[in-house]
């Protein structure tokens, strides 16, 4: 009995341990479905997340990618249009002299230029241009009634310069068609010139029409002719007035040729016709109120009424509304009576003009010399009652060995002109020659390129009046009679700033 008693107690002993272990193995077995399905829950849950932040993700992508998109809309824009302009700093210094000339003192003057202009692509056949470039202030007023020149002088106690529209442009060329080319606006000149009809500076306005046609010809490599519809003064008809308008209407014809490797020639023929030309004269010169009863040129004042009548006020000077680095030294006429009286040119105006450029190569790559010739003459001159013959014809030459491409290239050149009183409408050609007409004019140059945008430059001008008897002769102050008009020398150092 005892050891039934013992293997009793032993296995309820065995039986209590099972027990424990099954309650064990069993809460485990709860604590494990219960962390199974947390562990499920948060799978879940990180799955959401997971899906959230691809949604995130992808939309950040669509975002990113419509930002680029857009981007490169603006880049596409934008890189359709460019800025360019120069700021010109220039030393100027005038002497003439003559023995016996107490005013004649020489003339020293810092000056500045500045130009500023955008360009772009309007479409693929369309090209749009504007430009601003400084102006002049004449008496503290802001005045742009100079047409050829942008120069500033610094001075009148550090006052604001002026600065206003200089050009204004569209270009039409069509892609499918590159040999037609149509401008209209205000605009850098495009057909073969040189100063001694147009100024640098001067933009026309107008339109021109350009046939360009390339030949694979070993001597012929282009012909183009270009014609052109320059409009400088528009009148308002009204009572009393048929608002005639003035114009300058034109063609040029020109040729490139090859004749030998080394040698490039471009010869070119113009007519450009000045209609209406007149009212130049009178708005560079304008016929003014006489200062006395015995005076002529002038318009006469009203007379002083008899007693007891109200005095008529006096006439109010005709403004010069053509303010132009150059004076006038075409023979002019007062033409029209009474308060109707106005400033006329006595020739008329169209410009006949050969030029013939040529390039030579040398065997020193950076130095080629150019040599352009030109002869132009006034198809329309008359002759004036002070001159012994028409003074129709101008003469231009330069030539120059050098060029203005790679940093530390140098250009050395010499301009001889020659242009008679009526050759040409002194209003609107080279600003700095000694006078725009009936002048004989030396240059001698020099050009620098310091950086690719940055140039120095020396010129200097060596000029006279050449006919001192003729009317509107530009002389130096105080010139006894029978005297030679002396030699006007001009230095000027620039320094051009490109952008």
């Amino acid at each position: 009995l005892k050891q039934r008693d013992e293997q009793w107690a032993q296995f309820q002993q065995e039986f209590a341990q099972a027990k424990e272990a099954a309650t064990r193995a069993q809460a485990q077995a709860v604590s494990a479905d219960a962390y199974s399905e947390q562990a499920s829950t948060a799978v879940v849950a990180l799955k959401t997340d997971v899906s959230k932040l691809q949604s995130t993700v992808g939309q950040a992508a669509t975002s990113d990618k419509e930002l680029q998109k857009r981007i490169g809309g603006i880049e596409s824009v934008l890189s359709r249009f460019r800025f360019n302009g120069d700021v010109r700093l220039r030393s100027d210094s005038i002497f003439q002299n003559y023995a016996g000339c107490a005013a004649c003192v020489a003339r020293n003057r810092a000056r500045i230029r500045l130009r500023l202009g955008l360009e772009g692509k309007l479409g693929e056949d369309f090209i749009g241009g504007i430009y601003m470039a400084s102006g002049a202030n004449l008496n503290g007023v802001a005045s742009l009634t100079d047409p050829i020149s942008t120069n500033e002088t610094l001075t009148t106690f550090f006052e604001r310069k002026t600065v206003g529209f200089d050009r204004g442009n569209v270009i039409f060329q069509p892609q499918a068609a590159k040999w037609i080319k149509l401008t209209g606006g205000k605009f850098a000149y495009d057909w073969e010139h040189t100063d001694l009809t147009f100024d640098p500076d001067l933009n026309p306005e107008g339109f021109t029409e350009k046939l360009s046609f390339d030949f694979s010809n070993p001597l012929v490599k282009n012909f183009s002719v270009e014609t052109m519809q320059l409009l400088f003064n528009e009148v308002a008809g009204g009572v009393g007035n048929r608002g005639i308008d003035s114009n300058a209407l034109g063609a040029q014809a020109v040729l490139r040729l090859q004749p030998a490797k080394v040698w490039s020639s471009t010869p070119s023929i113009t007519l450009l016709n000045w209609n209406g030309a007149d009212p130049i004269a009178q708005a560079a010169f304008p016929v003014l109120p006489c200062s006395s009863a015995t005076a002529t040129g002038c318009i006469q004042n009203p007379l002083t009424p008899a007693v007891g009548t109200p005095l008529p006020p006096p006439l109010t000077p005709a403004p010069r509304i053509l303010n132009s680095a150059n004076i006038l030294t075409n023979a002019t006429f007062i033409a029209g009576t009474g308060t109707g009286q106005r400033r006329a040119f006595v020739s008329g105006f169209e410009y006949a003009d050969f030029i013939w450029d040529n390039i030579v190569t040398t065997p020193w790559k950076r130095f080629p010399l150019r040599a352009t010739a030109e002869y132009e003459q006034n198809l329309r001159a008359r002759k004036s009652v002070l001159a012994p013959s028409k003074q129709s014809k101008g003469y231009w030459f330069d030539a120059n060995l050098g060029q203005q491409k790679q940093r530390n290239d140098l250009q050395f050149g010499y301009n001889w002109v020659r242009i008679e009183q009526d050759a040409v409408i002194s209003q609107f050609n080279e600003s700095e020659l000694r006078a725009p007409t009936n002048v004989l004019e030396n240059r001698f140059y020099v050009n620098w390129l310091l950086r690719g945008n940055t140039t120095a430059s020396f010129n200097w001008w060596i000029g006279r009046t050449l006919n001192r008897n003729l009317q509107n002769a530009s002389l130096a102050p105080g010139l006894p009679a029978g005297r030679q008009d002396p030699y006007l020398n001009r230095l000027q150092f620039d320094l051009i700033y490109k952008f």
